[in-house]
This record gives C-alpha cells, structure tokens and sequence, in this order.
C-alpha cells in the first residue's frame, strides 16, 4: 500500500490516541507535504503555550515527531501544488487542507496512481473522495 498521509493522522500517533490510525508503518510508501512539519509543530507549540503539556512533554513529542516524520516522505511546497490548491475543488475545503489533497493529487499523477488518502478529517476526506481518492476508513 502507498498512502498520502496528513497531519491529524501523525498528530493521533503521537498523541497515541486509541483511535490512531491502526495501519501506522504497514505501507510500502508513505507521503505528505512539508506542511506537516508546520502543522505537526504548531500543535506542540499550542500544548505548550496553553499548558496542557510541560517542557517534558514537549519534549518527549518533539523527538517521537521526528522519529515519525523520518518514515514520511515530504513533498515540497512548489508553484504547482500552489495553483492546483488554488483552484476550484470540488467540495468545500480549508486552505491547508487544500494544500495536501493537492500534494496527493500531485503525487497519484506522478508518482503512485493507487495512492490512498489517509485523514481523520471527514470534511477533507469527502473532498478527496471527489477527486477519485481511496480513504482509508477512520
């Protein structure tokens, strides 16, 4: 299995919430954006700031997101993947959400034509599905 992976499914195995997504390391290729490297600290941050985690958590988490990210190959930020985000979708969708279905799309074009898309976010998840993507069940 190739898969394009997005934040809320890196930010759920580091949490190590029961509902992770319960395929974590069973692929044969794993892919997201560099935004997951924005997203995924911008929530450690936000933990810390709002004091629901000590330095100690924080740091622990910082060091298993990059044990996790070194799994993930990241694609760029590029001009393409801007225009494509930047076009109509064919559902309602965030901009940063917006960025990664267009990574995948990306991707499934170039790379891997049976790319899953892996997201615990049901409105992106309904956008990718639109645009012809597997979801992994959640």
């Amino acid at each position: 299995m190739n898969c394009y992976i997005d934040s809320s499914v890196v930010l759920r195995v580091l949490k190590g919430q029961k509902d992770a997504w319960k395929e974590w390391g069973r692929w044969e290729k794993a892919y997201s954006s560099t935004l997951i490297r924005v997203e995924c600290r911008r929530f450690l941050d936000r933990m810390r700031l709002e004091q629901h985690w000590n330095d100690d958590d924080v740091a622990v988490a910082g060091s298993q997101l990059r044990r996790l990210e070194r799994v993930i190959t990241k694609v760029r930020f590029t001009a393409a993947i801007v225009e494509r985000a930047a076009a109509p979708m064919p559902t309602v969708i965030k901009t940063l959400d917006a960025i990664h279905i267009a990574t995948a799309n990306l991707i499934r074009e170039r790379l891997q034509p049976n790319l899953l898309f892996v997201t615990h976010d049901q409105q992106q998840a309904k956008s990718a599905r639109a645009l012809g993507f597997d979801c992994a069940e959640m």
